[in-house]
């Protein structure tokens, strides 16, 4: 294995809801992938078989503080064998991006991609923080298109590449190659 890529889905979907996105850029790319998807602690209130990072509506932010140190726990144990956390690159979705930030921006991975994702309050990722790819739809209805320009402004911009699609609160087909040129750039830099 090349490396591992670590997917982290939404408020109210569960492990399973990435795993298509997950096989098909592990089928598409020139490397050799183990791909991972973790599944929020926490059942959502609303939807059967859905799960949740931390509550979101209203927003628990007084959560996140525990829901993130429970994601570095479990990605830590998830990357502890075989391949390492230099070679892992964790994805996430809306609420699933959040923390693939804020995990993730804070850990030695090979990369971080958040897909119509939002900072958390407080956030403060490090200056020494592994390269980035943000996407958002122009059109979110859920997560504002200004939520990027929040995160990027936090990042180094060196290490911060951003993509708009024209597009809602989705991850659109057009987007899969710009993220699998990513996961094989910063897998190569190892």
């Amino acid at each position: 294995m090349d490396g591992r890529l670590v997917l982290l889905h939404g408020w109210g979907a569960n492990g399973d809801d990435l795993k298509p996105l997950g096989d098909q850029l592990a089928r598409e790319s020139s490397k050799t992938l183990d791909v991972v998807c973790l599944e929020a602690p926490e059942l959502h209130p609303d939807q059967p078989g859905g799960r949740q990072w931390y509550g979101l509506f209203p927003a628990q932010w007084n959560a996140v503080p525990e829901a993130v140190d429970r994601l570095k726990a479990q990605l830590q144990d998830q990357c502890g064998a075989g391949i390492g956390m230099k070679q892992t690159v964790v994805f996430g979705f809306s609420q699933g991006g959040a923390m693939a930030l804020d995990c993730g921006c804070s850990l030695p991975i090979a990369g971080v991609i958040s897909c119509s994702g939002y900072p958390h309050p407080n956030w403060a990722p490090p200056a020494q923080h592994p390269p980035v790819l943000l996407m958002h739809g122009d059109e979110d209805p859920v997560v504002p298109f200004q939520a990027m320009q929040a995160i990027a402004s936090q990042l180094q911009s060196d290490r911060c590449h951003t993509l708009t699609f024209n597009n809602g609160h989705t991850i659109p087909q057009e987007m899969m190659q710009p993220m699998l040129m990513f996961i094989e750039r910063v897998l190569e830099r190892l």
